[in-house]
């Protein structure tokens, strides 16, 4: 348990940034779904659409320190891969 007033602080910092960056992750997430749903759906155009939509989303968090860079190019470059196939 938090002691000093410093570490109660942090204490509660810790509680408002894990609550922001819960929702940042989790709207991410609901980004990613809808180009999964939209490539699974067939549709090249909606899942274009999508994609382009979710890449600042899913960048923004790399900026805000939520997801490793890495880890984002990756999704991104994945789900751009597979949007391309849909129209092969």
């Amino acid at each position: 348990m938090a002691n000093t007033p410093q570490s109660k602080k942090r204490a509660r910092q810790t509680v408002r940034r894990t609550a922001v960056n819960t929702a940042r992750r989790s709207r991410i997430r609901t980004h990613l779904r809808k180009v999964e749903e939209a490539i699974a759906s067939g549709n090249k155009d909606a899942a274009a659409e999508a994609l382009k939509v979710a890449q600042p989303e899913v960048m923004r968090g790399v900026t805000k320190g939520v997801f490793h860079k890495n880890t984002a190019s990756r999704k991104i470059s994945r789900l751009s891969a597979r949007v391309k196939a849909l129209g092969a």
